[in-house]
């Protein structure tokens, strides 16, 4: 598989853990140069206040609660996101309507075309 992530340091909100081992995987094939991960909205918001990202992923539904806040805090920093859900046909909030979603379950191709999509050119 390409490198299409080579160098990219990625931000991966996920709050199901065989589903985030699967996605790390995938990302370290991409040639991610560094997967942060976590399971909560607090955790995320920390990791994105300390740390510089050039993407994300976030899952839309964190156990029962949803990603909003992290997907704000990223849009203040101008960080790239792709949301991901397992429910077809989930309401999204308008102001991210135009957010790519990825619908799971997905292909390492289906991750990394919507992530490279995503990146700066």
């Amino acid at each position: 598989m390409d490198k299409l992530l080579s160098g990219q340091r990625i931000l991966v909100v996920e709050d199901e853990m065989l589903i985030l081992i699967m996605i790390e995987d995938m990302l370290a094939d991409l040639g991610c140069e560094s997967v942060a991960s976590t399971a909560t909205v607090d955790q995320a918001i920390a990791l994105i206040d300390a740390q510089r990202f050039d993407i994300a992923m976030l899952d839309m539904n964190l156990n029962g609660s949803n990603s909003y806040a992290v997907a704000a805090a990223l849009a203040a920093r101008n960080v790239p996101f792709v949301f991901s859900t397992g429910y077809s046909g989930q309401s999204m909030r308008d102001e991210y309507r135009d957010r790519p979603v990825l619908k799971k379950p997905f292909s390492d191709k289906e991750l990394g075309g919507i992530l490279t999509r995503l990146l700066p050119r």
